[in-house]
């Protein structure tokens, strides 16, 4: 089965956000693995351009009820009627989480994501210093600089 990978970041999301997200879809469509992201703009967006534009499959889990109002870049498109509570759905769908910069749905997908005990890679992300030592899942956040330490962190090379 393939990986399932999930990209957190804001929905409005500058150049220094976007870019990278676009980066690292790229990245994670050329390992073979599915993008899973909440499907609308900012950096949800920008990573789903990235890995279609790779020939990747990406599945947005979209807030509302209109699978017409996810962005144009998704391959599958999921209208859950969930609002924010679409975030749980995400982390318990995905096997790793990268996040890029962030908002508060974003933290709030990497504390679920490490209570879950899924890998999270931060790039551009919350610096969590206060962060426990050790999640329930035994993960703590890793920081990475780039896109391909992002991806390599939740994708290890075999």
């Amino acid at each position: 089965m393939r990986p399932c990978i999930a990209v957190a970041g804001p929905g409005q999301a500058s150049a220094e956000e976007a870019e990278p997200a676009r980066q690292v879809g790229v990245l994670l469509a050329r390992r073979g693995a599915v993008v899973v992201c909440g499907g609308l703009g900012g950096v949800m967006e920008a990573c789903a351009q990235g890995a279609r534009a790779a020939g990747g499959t990406v599945v947005g889990l979209l807030p509302g009820h209109d699978r017409d109002a996810g962005n144009p870049h998704l391959s599958i498109a999921v209208a859950t009627g969930l609002g924010e509570l679409r975030n749980g759905v995400l982390v318990n769908t995905c096997d790793a989480l990268i996040a890029v910069g962030g908002g508060w749905g974003t933290l709030s997908e990497i504390a679920l994501a490490l209570r879950a005990g899924k890998t999270v890679a931060l790039l551009g992300s919350w610096a969590l210093a206060q962060a426990p030592s050790a999640t329930a899942g035994g993960h703590r956040p890793i920081r990475v600089a780039t896109p391909e330490e992002a991806v390599e962190t939740v994708l290890p090379s075999r």
